[in-house]
């Protein structure tokens, strides 16, 4: 005989369960401009651990080993992002969806703050890195609790069959903070004349400079908390709360009752994660890195110039993503992601040819650039929609955080690194090959998983 959950009935869930109704414009932004805020300060990292952090905060030595560490320290927030969604989820599940979403921007945000106020190796030795990896640490854990809750935020309060529809708008958060970040960073360096294959370690933007989209930061952070905290509680949660679904435990009652879902929505989201991480941090310093003939594996662009064209490719990623809302809510999650997926497959085996740095343009990078971010928002913007609707209301902000976070550990944070090790040694060839493995994961995932286009969230 299976034990019932250990459920906590409230006393006072009157008030919870007669939360207000929100207008629907103002959960929109509420959605997206947390996880924008979130995504840019993820972004302004990615980006300073190409073209900053090796310079600064390592020991000077042969230039990869430098890079490599750096994409280190930028895979350490992806081990700390489970955590954050275990941390986060449990208030989620426990005390509701709206004030742990302050409690994860709030997490981000000051971390983010201060890596734009730490000093330098230079300045303070082996500490500066540790203290780099610590703030990263933090970014992680804000990030592991932020997503799950502008993810229910969103599907919670969806109209009926329209639930991909509203749930692609934190997803859009993704692109809008990617522009952000970059396009920062772009009017910094060029009105700083900073010139990324001959950095000048005692020029403006070495100096200080780079700090300005760190700091900004806190300005945002600050109109994201604004918003938030017009919020209402989601009307799932607050019937939730009526019924005395509550559990004690989120996490443990999820490996208890969910466990199938969380290894599943872990591996439907492994393309998503690779070919993100590929696409916007490996592929910066692949773009930017010496060519074969100056001794390196890359193309050999201009930092500014390359900027520019991952910039015009974001808007087909962010163009992308409704689409592939309106694909969900009309054709099914499964189907949808499954013929994504395979695309992906396909696009893994282009990347010898299209990635060749002879004869390599601006035109064929910026092909291969549009061709990933258009099938990276063809299959993000789903997944706010689909990680949710595969666990109960008691769990859903727990198991759908862990399983994007796991999955940001397999898919993500080792990514650049793998990726950077693989063309250096076998050839940008084998990039592809690695992304075509882990969509062939995926799609096997994709097989398993039901569809859940018409799941109630409700219980």
């Amino acid at each position: 005989m299976s034990q019932a959950p250990d459920v906590v009935i409230d006393p006072p869930v009157k008030a919870v369960a007669e939360a207000k109704e929100v207008p629907r414009s103002r959960i929109v932004v509420a959605s997206t401009i947390g996880t924008s805020i979130e995504f840019y300060d993820f972004y302004i990292y990615a980006t300073a651990a190409v073209s900053v952090f090796p310079h600064l905060f390592f020991p000077k030595g042969n230039d990869t080993t430098a890079l490599l560490a750096s994409l280190a320290t930028f895979g350490l927030a992806f081990v700390a992002r489970p955590l954050g969604s275990i941390v986060f989820g449990h208030f989620g599940d426990r005390i509701g969806r709206k004030a742990t979403l302050v409690g994860s921007l709030l997490t981000m945000g000051v971390a983010t703050f201060l890596i734009g106020l730490l000093p330098t190796y230079h300045q303070i030795g082996i500490v500066a890195p540790a203290l780099l990896a610590l703030m990263r640490f933090c970014q992680g854990l804000g990030l592991g609790g932020e997503w799950s809750g502008a993810a229910l935020l969103a599907t919670e309060t969806a109209k009926k069959g329209k639930r991909a529809w509203a749930a692609m708008w934190p997803q859009l958060g993704a692109p809008i903070g990617f522009f952000l970040a970059n396009g920062l960073f772009l009017i910094i360096t060029l009105f700083m004349d900073h010139d990324t294959s001959n950095p000048d370690l005692d020029g403006a933007f070495l100096s200080w400079g780079w700090r300005i989209p760190f700091l900004l930061s806190a300005v945002m952070v600050m109109i994201g908390l604004y918003v938030r905290l017009k919020l209402e509680e989601t009307p799932v949660f607050a019937r939730a709360v009526a019924n005395g679904e509550k559990v004690k435990t989120p996490l443990a009652e999820v490996f208890k009752t969910s466990w199938r879902q969380l290894i599943i929505g872990t591996f439907v989201m492994l393309a998503t994660y690779t070919l993100f991480y590929i696409m916007t941090t490996w592929v910066l310093s692949h773009g930017t890195g010496k060519t074969p003939a100056h001794g390196g594996t890359g193309v050999g662009f201009q930092y500014t110039d390359f900027l520019v064209l991952q910039l015009v490719a974001v808007f087909f990623f962010a163009g992308a993503i409704p689409i592939s809302g309106w694909l969900a809510d009309r054709y099914g999650r499964r189907i949808t992601l499954l013929v994504i997926t395979g695309l992906i497959m396909v696009f893994g085996l282009s990347f010898g040819l299209l990635l060749d740095p002879v004869g390599m343009g601006e035109g064929r990078m910026l092909v291969f650039l549009v061709i990933g971010m258009v099938l990276m928002g063809l299959t993000f913007g789903p997944m706010s929609a689909v990680l949710p609707e595969l666990f109960p209301t008691n769990v859903r902000y727990t198991g759908s955080g862990i399983a994007y976070n796991t999955a940001s550990i397999l898919g993500a944070a080792v990514a650049p690194f793998i990726a950077t090790w693989l063309a250096t040694s076998y050839g940008v060839g084998w990039v592809g090959i690695y992304l075509l493995i882990a969509a062939a994961i995926t799609f096997v995932a994709l097989l398993v998983m039901r569809e859940t286009k018409d799941a109630s969230l409700d219980g």
